[in-house]
């Protein structure tokens, strides 16, 4: 992509959250230019708890002003597009009143606490078609997983049969780890699926199509956490395990954990075809696996300019991509579309399809469930 891609008129921001994808979203609006051409984006306004930390914070990350009122950010005429990067609770009432202002969303995952919230916000976004969505998968923007879905929808493997997927974390393994929004029903939604299954979800569907059907269990390994005010119950999962159906009958196995000790972000998967295999691990994200049946083993392909996007960060090959890069390309795909390009993926409506899957892992009970099935 270059410069005539995206043309000069630039696009005003205002970023909701300065967390840690908070502060992903501004070095995301701060590179896509240099990065991918076109006019850099005007950095408008930064939202925060504080008047001290939305004023230090819009400083830090390029923002002309902080302000600590948030449907003011929203509402402000000198923005076009609304990054939203704040605890989950709050993403339906911050999207949905972008969308009535006439404004582009970026929405962190997950889309919502609730599958109705997710329902109604995709609902409202299908009322204001000229409004662009898009959810911060940044997993999918890889050169790697790139390369993955190209291999897959040329037939370098053949006709996908099954699909092995994990994606783990440790970061609430320790029992004597504080209690926190994201362990309620109320502010975090769902837990470890909620947090991490989702993106192995977004994965998932990329590579193999529509889920029809899963069969899953759920478990909340810590109960009970420690906080100021004594134990609090955990309310939502730390780990899932399901069976997955697609739509083209192949099959899969799908789990995730937030207590997987050792694990710091063991996104890994694997995906048998009748010709081939494919294997990827998101913790060494810049080598994808390739076996053809016939070959004594697997090929490892590293990340380079030949792999999609790759080239406009770097042009040589084995000087490796990060995380915030897939961020960069998030934004680029993110203006694209409101140049009038290609659609957004996963915008509200497709980030609907995702919020299926894992709320029905949660609402299985280990009986099978249709998709058709979840409310």
């Amino acid at each position: 992509m270059n410069s005539t891609d995206m043309p000069d008129k630039p696009l005003g921001i205002a970023l909701i959250g300065t967390g840690f994808m908070g502060k992903c979203h501004a070095m995301a609006w701060g590179s896509v230019a240099t990065v991918f051409g076109g006019a850099h984006p005007r950095r408008e306004v930064l939202c925060d708890a504080t008047e001290e930390a939305s004023d230090a914070f819009a400083r830090q990350f390029g923002f002309a002003r902080g302000t600590t009122d948030w449907q003011a950010a929203v509402a402000d005429p000198a923005v076009d597009v609304v990054s939203i990067t704040t605890p989950n609770g709050l993403h339906r009432p911050m999207a949905e009143a972008a969308l009535r202002a006439g404004k582009h969303v970026w929405l962190e995952k997950p889309m919502a606490v609730t599958l109705a919230d997710a329902q109604a916000m995709a609902d409202l976004a299908a009322a204001h078609p000229g409004q662009v969505t898009i959810l911060g998968y940044n997993y999918t923007r890889s050169p790697a997983y790139q390369a993955a879905v190209r291999m897959v929808r040329d037939g370098v493997i053949g006709l996908p049969h099954a699909f092995r997927g994990v994606y783990d974390e440790d970061y609430a393994a320790n029992p004597d780890l504080p209690w926190t929004w994201r362990m309620t029903r109320e502010k975090g939604g769902l837990g470890a699926l909620g947090d991490l299954g989702c993106h192995l979800v977004s994965q998932m569907v990329g590579l193999m199509g529509d889920v029809s059907e899963v069969t899953g269990i759920t478990q909340t390994s810590v109960p009970m956490r420690p906080s100021p005010d004594g134990p609090r119950a955990v309310e939502n999962d730390d780990s899932a395990l399901a069976l997955i159906r697609f739509a083209s009958g192949a099959q899969g196995s799908f789990a995730t954990s937030r207590v997987a000790s050792g694990r710091k972000c063991r996104l890994q998967w694997e995906l048998h075809g009748s010709d081939g295999t494919l294997v990827f691990d998101q913790e060494n994200m810049n080598e994808l696996w390739l076996h053809r049946r016939g070959e004594a083993g697997f090929t490892r392909h590293l990340t380079g300019p030949d792999q999609p996007d790759f080239a406009a960060f770097c042009p040589g090959p084995g000087h490796n991509f990060g995380f915030n890069e897939q961020k960069v390309i998030e934004a680029r795909d993110l203006i694209r579309a409101i140049r009038g390009g290609a659609p957004c993926w996963p915008d509200f409506a497709e980030g609907l399809k995702i919020e299926r899957v894992i709320h029905a892992v949660a609402t299985s009970e280990g009986r099978s469930v249709t998709l058709e099935e979840t409310p």
